[in-house]
């Protein structure tokens, strides 16, 4: 797919993180939870205190995929202690890749995942690492392909319901 453009995401594009955050991850995982679980997550985790601080983080880093000027995925990438578990100098967390159901197989999230490749050979990262829940095997086998091995699993909460995450991780160096 031609002409998807990468932008980093400034302090005035809250209002578009929130829009394209909540709709993908709605997209993605309303089929396999709660309606109820699904609102109290997005209710926190998109809420305009929470993603204007995320965006104003010096060691986070969200980058939009926009297609015809339209944003139609985004990438989230931690460094150092804004990362969510291992807090590495050498290591880049992915924490999102998210992109609208109708461009899923485009090529969109492969655009996305080279970013953050990109911004961690930058940083001259020892390993990237990411979870991916372990009931979308889509993203898994997306992981997979592109070299990342399971190493431990840990718990995200989505409202009530404890969820098990793969964490997975890519040796970019020996």
């Amino acid at each position: 797919m031609q002409d998807i453009q990468l932008r980093k995401a400034e302090n005035k594009d809250f209002i578009n993180l929130q829009k394209i955050g909540k709709l993908t991850f709605s997209e993605t995982f309303s089929s396999k939870n709660t309606e109820e679980n699904l609102r109290s997550y997005l209710e926190t985790a998109f809420s305009t205190e929470k993603v204007k601080g995320e965006l104003s983080d010096e060691n986070a880093a969200f980058y939009f995929a926009e297609f015809e000027n339209e944003i139609i995925g985004y990438l989230k990438v931690n460094y150092g202690n804004s990362q969510t578990e291992i807090k590495s100098e050498k290591a880049l967390e992915i924490e999102r890749i998210y992109v609208l159901k109708e461009f899923h197989g485009k090529k969109v999230g492969q655009i996305l995942y080279e970013k953050a490749i990109k911004l961690a050979q930058e940083i001259n990262a020892d390993f990237v690492w990411l979870g991916v829940w372990e009931q979308n095997p889509r993203a898994i086998r997306f992981y997979e392909k592109n070299g990342f091995m399971a190493f431990d699993k840990h718990i995200f909460k989505l409202g009530n319901d404890e969820q098990t995450d793969i964490m997975m991780k890519l040796m970019l160096k020996n």
